[in-house]
């Protein structure tokens, strides 16, 4: 099942930092991103392939922190 979520991120500043969760996101099968920006990154993922926990461990990896947030759709 597809599902498309905005995550809200802190810790974003730069150019750098969107490229950084661009990739991070990018690189993980059953994600497709659809926009990133300073503070946010909307993707639709595989609910059956990946799980929400799996791109917020990403995310935070890189350094950044992911508030919650209920899914876009």
């Amino acid at each position: 099942m597809k599902h498309t979520e905005m995550l809200p991120i802190e810790g974003m500043s730069c150019g750098h930092c969107v490229a950084a969760v661009k990739d991070v996101l990018g690189e993980i099968p059953g994600v497709e991103v659809l926009d990133v920006e300073i503070g946010s990154a909307q993707v639709r993922y595989d609910a059956d392939a990946v799980s929400r926990a799996q791109l917020v461990k990403a995310i935070e990896a890189e350094g950044y922190t992911v508030r919650d947030a209920l899914p876009a759709n």
